[in-house]
């Protein structure tokens, strides 16, 4: 089997701390383990991360912009997640996400989604269960530590930092936007990682 094509160099994808999991491994998650490290911290695989990051923007490709809602209430994900979904033209609910949002339509902030992005199960645990109510496709950004259970496609990276943040969304806005045909060569694609990083 030929190496897949990495979508930034494999030093990018690391200066970014994309690779940098957590002290605590989910079993769910060791398959997506490259190393522990001498600290303590257990390492992911990034050319796992860059499959999976290719696989979830062949699949959101697929999917009307406005059928793709993407979720997050860790604070750093806030800028990314926006900026991801105005560069996609998807939805996004960032922050407190009220009970009912996908479930009841009486609801004055009632979403409807097709596929639904999560940032963290942990702390997205809320969208995950009302998204397998009504049985909802979930892409989760999951680090070391996280259940996948519910999820339906896992893309292995540190979810907690600003500039890992920055980069899975970037690069998956990018790919979302090449698959779908709206820019033929990544050169096309305007944005750049500093315009999805949260500011301190």
């Amino acid at each position: 089997m030929m190496a897949e094509e990495l979508l930034i160099s494999e030093e990018e994808y690391q200066k970014s701390g994309v690779h940098i999991g957590t002290q605590v491994k989910s079993k769910d998650m060791e398959k997506y383990i490259f190393k522990i490290r001498n600290d303590g911290l257990y390492i992911l695989d990034v050319k796992q991360t860059n499959h999976k990051l290719i696989e979830a923007g062949k699949m959101l490709a697929r999917f009307k912009p406005e059928d793709i809602l993407i979720a997050a209430q860790r604070q750093y994900a806030f800028r990314p997640v926006s900026k991801f979904s105005e560069t996609v033209g998807a939805s996004s609910i960032v922050g407190r996400f009220i009970p009912g949002t996908l479930t009841n339509p009486q609801l004055k902030g009632y979403r409807e989604a097709k596929v639904i992005v999560i940032t963290d199960p942990l702390a997205d645990t809320q969208v995950m269960k009302e998204a397998k109510m009504i049985g909802v496709p979930i892409i989760a950004l999951c680090d070391a530590n996280n259940q996948t259970d519910f999820v339906d496609l896992v893309i292995p990276t540190n979810n907690k930092g600003r500039r890992s943040l920055a980069v899975v969304y970037w690069l998956l806005a990018r790919e979302i936007l090449k698959n779908s045909g709206r820019i033929s060569t990544y050169n096309d694609f305007q944005s750049t990682i500093d315009d999805f990083e949260a500011q301190i």
